[in-house]
């Protein structure tokens, strides 16, 4: 008699109820292969949109589009089994209208994503207070912003002085009264992320942020080697995962050059 053990996926009330309890493990995804091996270990998959920029060679995140992320979001969704995974809402998705932002986000969750993030200061927290009101969890990214990046004149760092810290403090709390499930704080000065994540009741992600953060997400190209080039201050490679591909190509490559590679073993209608 064989025994099925159902293995639940976490939820976001789950995740919310880790706060000062246990941190939260995240790494983004995109695609089926990684997803799988990522899922065992990882309370949160997230499908960001820096996508663009490590699937698709872009030099930022601006041009991707709502239809390419819940495709990938499918893709994580059919191959993971444990993981709660998030959304990325991309640029130029939610910020038109209240109701545009619905059908966009509307378009993840049918994809299979629990919740969904968007980018955006106190002016966008009437927009996560539209979409929880109306099923949608959210997780609001405050601080560096790369949909912002126009804005903000690059990949800065925020909240480096008293008023810039100040500014993104009174962001994360409208975004927590607006009812976000939780914070992502991206490259803010780490005295600014410990303050808010000791003044929420909600989860803080960092990434670039604080260990005090209830949480932390990084790219994964970036934690495995695959990046193409040198890795942000805030990350670390925790394996070398291009040098294992880069000799397994070699060797296959070699052996189809010197024909040890295919064997009558890998053919068909062959007897043995």
């Amino acid at each position: 008699m064989s025994i099925h053990t159902e293995v639940k996926r976490l939820t976001i009330p789950q995740l919310m109820a880790y706060k000062g309890q246990k941190k939260i493990a995240s790494l983004t995804s995109y695609s089926a292969p990684f997803a799988r091996l990522l899922d065992t270990h990882l309370d949160m998959i997230l499908i960001g949109d820096s996508t663009a920029m490590v699937g698709y060679a872009l030099p930022d995140t601006l041009s991707f589009t709502t239809d390419q992320i819940a495709a990938h979001v499918a893709a994580v969704v059919r191959s993971t089994r444990r993981a709660c995974i998030l959304a990325d809402m991309p640029f130029g998705s939610y910020q038109g209208s209240l109701e545009q932002a619905f059908t966009n986000a509307a378009k993840m969750l049918s994809a299979g994503a629990a919740g969904v993030k968007l980018e955006g200061g106190a002016a966008l927290a009437p927009v996560t207070q539209y979409l929880v009101e109306r099923g949608v969890p959210v997780m609001a990214h405050v601080g560096l912003m790369p949909q912002y990046v126009n804005v903000m004149g690059g990949f800065k760092a925020q909240g480096m002085s008293e008023e810039a810290a100040e500014r993104v403090f009174q962001d994360a709390l409208a975004h927590e009264r607006a009812g976000a499930f939780g914070l992502l704080l991206e490259g803010t000065a780490e005295g600014l992320a410990r303050r808010i994540t000791e003044a929420v009741s909600i989860p803080t992600i960092g990434i670039g942020a604080s260990p005090h953060c209830d949480g932390q997400v990084l790219v994964t190209e970036d934690i495995l080697g695959l990046s193409g080039g040198g890795i942000p201050r805030f990350a670390k490679q925790f394996g070398d995962v291009a040098a294992v591909i880069d000799q397994a190509v070699a060797d296959y490559a070699r052996s189809v050059r010197d024909g040890s590679f295919p064997t009558l073993d890998h053919c068909f209608g062959v007897k043995k």
